[in-house]
């Protein structure tokens, strides 16, 4: 069961930082899609927040399209991939009506010709997205208080895609595709019902990629001996302070935990020179790898770095190379 841990002495409002720890949650599919959620009884018990707190909570997830609320039943996390079951409405089906009946004609023959639905969806797939290959834009967008995450899976990307990304703040990201004639959106699934919105009647798909969901690390900061000093840094501030609550969570005082972004050269210095084990995203290793060895000669004994995998999960990079045509 997920753990939610609220820092009474945090300047962080308290139903942020429960905010976060859900989205989280979701977003690296510890809570899956169908999953119900604890109840306000649960969490209030857990945590010592007010039910009125969490309730509110609760509704801003619902706001922000990550759940859904069912009467009599709970909270349930949303699947952004698959909705009712009804038809989905666009704009482009209602414009074109007789392309979509051409559309339609021709899926009746490959049917006929003995493709499944979804052989029939990969051969439609494969020759438009080859079509559009040369020309498509993949867009990462992140809200402009959490750019860096966006950064951190621009350059994941990159790296694993092997084709330009272009970074889009989220608050701008109307504007970009109303200059662009075709591409993707992809973004995390904690800003995913934002982008939707945006790009949904502009025709422009929005595809969801799953973060890494740090079991691994988890299990290391579960073993460490009381009194450790932890350091965690990473190019994305809101994730270090995210990784601080929820590593407070699990061990409470019995580590001292010592976030920091990249860009602090002071405080990544501070925690090479106190932290016996540092645990830093791939956009940072480097950079840690760097300051522990500068810093060599002043160390009796250097820290243990231990470099996370890539902030997106290698299911969703498969997913998205098929969906570029990439394969």
């Amino acid at each position: 069961m997920v753990q939610f841990h609220i820092q009474a002495d945090s300047d962080i409002p308290a139903s942020t930082q429960l905010y976060n720890q859900i989205l989280f949650a979701i977003a690296s599919r510890q809570f899956p899609p169908g999953h119900r959620l604890p109840s306000t009884r649960q969490l209030a018990m857990q945590t010592g927040l007010h039910r009125n707190t969490i309730s509110k909570v609760y509704r801003q997830l619902e706001e922000a399209g990550v759940v859904d609320a069912q009467a009599g039943s709970g909270i349930y996390v949303r699947d952004q991939t698959h909705e009712s079951g009804s038809k989905v409405k666009s704009p482009v089906l209602e414009k074109y009506p007789d392309a979509y009946r051409v559309v339609q004609t021709s899926l009746d023959e490959l049917l006929k010709l003995g493709c499944s639905l979804n052989q029939a969806r990969e051969l439609f797939l494969a020759e438009i997205d080859w079509r559009l290959r040369c020309s498509a834009q993949v867009l990462v967008t992140a809200p402009n208080h959490d750019i860096e995450a966006g950064e951190v899976m621009v350059r994941d990307l990159e790296r694993s895609l092997n084709i330009p990304v272009q970074l889009v703040p989220l608050e701008e990201l109307s504007q970009i595709l109303d200059q662009t004639r075709s591409g993707t959106v992809v973004t995390s699934r904690y800003f995913i019902a934002q982008a939707e919105e945006i790009a949904a009647p502009k025709s422009v798909r929005v595809i969801p990629v799953d973060i890494y969901d740090f079991d691994s690390e988890i299990k290391l900061i579960k073993r460490l001996a009381k009194g450790t000093c932890l350091g965690v840094v990473s190019l994305s501030s809101e994730t270090a302070r995210v990784a601080e609550v929820i590593i407070h969570s699990l061990r409470g005082d019995e580590i001292l935990v010592m976030p920091c972004q990249l860009e602090d050269s002071y405080k990544l210095h501070a925690i090479v020179r106190s932290a016996q084990t540092i645990i830093s995203d791939q956009a940072s290793c480097s950079s840690v790898k760097a300051a522990i060895s500068n810093a060599r000669e002043d160390l009796i004994r250097p820290p243990q770095l231990i470099c996370c995998e890539n902030f997106i999960v290698s299911k969703s990079i498969e997913l998205l190379k098929r969906e570029l045509g990439l394969e």
